[in-house]
């Protein structure tokens, strides 16, 4: 088992460091920053004094590595903007995305695996029919569709859900459920399939044999056996979710997130903030990845002792 998580450090590692290599490039690529913040209207000794501030003015190669010793000590710099540190800037959004991920992921599992569930076991009645049906209606309807029709249903219309920010638990509602519509269907999908693979095994037949209860025989050897397949699309799921799930919906709701602070740094080319905020997600979904490959190897020996 040592080996094996020494494995998936040194891979998460890899790649955080082919990230941030990544980062720096790309945020290089769409031009000088104080064009777009400061306008027409900045004198040429102004412009050279900032351009040296936030020491513009070096080659390439020392950009880089001075962006590597930041962020090695921890160091990413000030905001354009903002003229804050960047870990301020973000830091303030973590919890705000953090919250709706959270919401978005309960929802996800609470509806997914019962439904996947009910799928299988029904699967040929009108129960597993709908279920099916259900899954492939979230498949078809993409996150931004959703949020836009709710947005005309719940507010527009019949003006009972706020759209803009998290004040109260009602703003919570049209995000989670926007966040979670995909996701819900394909984890359904997931859950029906292992549990389809899985009841039909030797051992599902020896314990109903037994005389144990059809909802002991489902719950338990069933559902756990098919856990560990339900594990893997979680913690993949999850890590969409953390990595790009975020930004549409957080940008149509004006959730203060992580999500909305990318797009908006992204266009005033606010690189400091920019490169730290994708450096936290991407911090983010390594470690979500990171965590599910553990937790597949504690639910299947098989998985470290293959790999071994």
């Amino acid at each position: 088992m040592i080996a094996y998580l020494a494995r998936v450090l040194v891979r998460s590692v890899v790649t955080l460091f082919a990230i941030v290599s990544v980062t720096f490039i790309a945020t290089r690529l769409s031009g000088n920053p104080i064009d777009t913040f400061l306008g027409e209207g900045l004198t040429t000794e102004g412009r050279e004094e900032l351009i040296r501030y936030f020491q513009l003015d070096r080659t390439l190669w020392e950009q880089y590595l001075a962006f590597l010793r930041g962020v090695v000590s921890g160091e990413f710099g000030l905001s354009f903007v903002d003229r804050r540190p960047v870990t301020q800037v973000v830091a303030e959004r973590l919890w705000p995305s953090g919250q709706l991920l959270l919401c978005a992921v309960a929802l996800t599992i609470a509806v997914s695996i019962p439904l996947g569930v009910l799928g299988a076991i029904f699967r040929k009645s009108w129960i597993g029919s709908a279920v099916m049906t259900v899954a492939f209606a979230g498949y078809a309807v993409p996150s931004f569709i959703l949020a836009i029709l709710m947005i005309l249903t719940f507010s527009y219309w019949l003006n009972w859900l706020p759209v803009v920010g998290n004040a109260t638990p009602l703003h919570y509602i049209m995000p989670t459920i926007a966040m979670s519509g995909v996701l819900v269907a394909a984890l359904t999908r997931f859950t029906r399939n292992a549990m389809l693979d899985v009841l039909g095994q030797d051992f599902i037949r020896t314990a109903r044999a037994k005389g144990l209860s059809e909802a002991r025989v489902v719950l338990r050897h069933g559902l756990g056996n098919a856990g560990v397949t339900v594990i893997s699309v979680i913690g993949l799921q999850i890590a969409g979710l953390a990595a790009a799930g975020s930004v549409v919906v957080e940008t149509i709701f004006s959730w203060p997130g992580i999500g909305q602070l990318l797009v908006t740094s992204a266009i005033t080319r606010d690189y400091p903030v920019l490169q730290f905020g994708v450096i936290a997600v991407a911090v983010a979904v390594v470690a979500i990845n990171a965590l599910t490959d553990i937790a597949y190897a504690l639910a299947d020996p098989r998985i470290r002792l293959a790999r071994s």
